[in-house]
């Protein structure tokens, strides 16, 4: 039963980070769905952690991050930047 619970709460969250994944711009959904479906249950927790949090950031930000116009100030965020531009193929 706890295991069903866990699993249900996983994909209310899952289905959370999709939702949050949706954004503004075609460019980062592109990015951002993909990198969801093949690779955040395989990230650990703090790595998700990591990732929650780029998720907050405007979309003018992520777009610069991502296209490479300017580099992202926070060492963990563009770690994470770095880690997605080499997990999705686009």
């Amino acid at each position: 039963m706890e295991k069903l619970q866990q699993n249900a709460d996983s994909l209310r969250n899952k289905n959370r980070l999709r939702w949050a994944c949706r954004r503004g711009m075609l460019e980062l959904d592109v990015l951002f769905a993909p990198f969801v479906e093949e690779a955040y249950d395989d990230l650990d927790e703090q790595q998700q952690d990591v990732f929650r949090r780029l998720l907050t950031c405007d979309d003018p930000d992520l777009f610069a991050w991502f296209m490479g116009h300017q580099p992202c100030e926070d060492e963990e965020l563009r770690g994470m930047v770095e880690f997605i531009l080499s997990r999705v193929k686009v």
